[in-house]
């Protein structure tokens, strides 16, 4: 039977890069409650996985009557140091991460949850990339606070926006700085669920 993807976000990136794939599906939105899943002794690789998996959980719950959905689901965290940054709370929280994420390298983490809503078999994996900041002044900081674009990214910025000007370089899977490691995704519905996306 042919797969009905689902995708479990609202984002407009996983949303461009699953359409870049040539992939059709449709969005789903769960209330995941992602403050249930905690940070405290367990590592980034895990923790994103967790996450993808809460949300892919309850997207299911939603289509649970679709037997032939696939359920994809993802979630990306930045780890700076050893501390996990999620999206910030308010333009202060942002600064203060792109304050430490100045000049130095860290590493972007992205889970990704694939659910057979009909089997109920679920797979998770985590792609990562390390980027390496540019030395940033207080004031370009803020400029690029001020774009609006840190507000609801990871670490407090965007790769595949303006906040690509703020990055020296990367090593890694590129595509799960932006939000979900397509190669990753690939290798799950190919080997795993017998799915060829092309």
């Amino acid at each position: 039977m042919t797969p009905h993807f689902i995708l479990a976000s609202s984002s407009p990136r996983r949303k461009e890069l699953l359409a870049s794939i040539g992939l059709e599906y449709d969005v789903v939105v769960p209330d995941a409650d992602e403050s249930a899943v905690s940070r405290d002794g367990i590592t980034p690789e895990l923790y994103v996985q967790e996450l993808a998996l809460i949300k892919a959980a309850a997207a299911a719950k939603l289509v649970l009557k679709d037997k032939n959905a696939v359920i994809i689901a993802a979630d990306t965290v930045v780890s700076n140091n050893g501390e996990i940054l999620g999206k910030p709370e308010d333009a202060e929280d942002a600064f203060n991460m792109l304050s430490s994420l100045s000049g130095h390298k860290h590493t972007v983490y992205t889970g990704c949850c694939v659910m057979s809503v009909r089997s109920g078999k679920t797979v998770c994996r985590t792609s990562s990339a390390d980027v390496y900041f540019k030395e940033l002044s207080a004031d370009k900081i803020w400029r690029y606070i001020a774009t609006g674009e840190p507000a609801d990214k990871a670490g407090a910025y965007g790769i595949q926006g303006i906040g690509g000007t703020l990055v020296e370089k990367t090593d890694g899977d590129y595509q799960s700085v932006v939000g979900l490691g397509i190669s990753s995704l690939s290798d799950i519905l190919e080997n795993e669920f017998n799915i060829n996306i092309f």
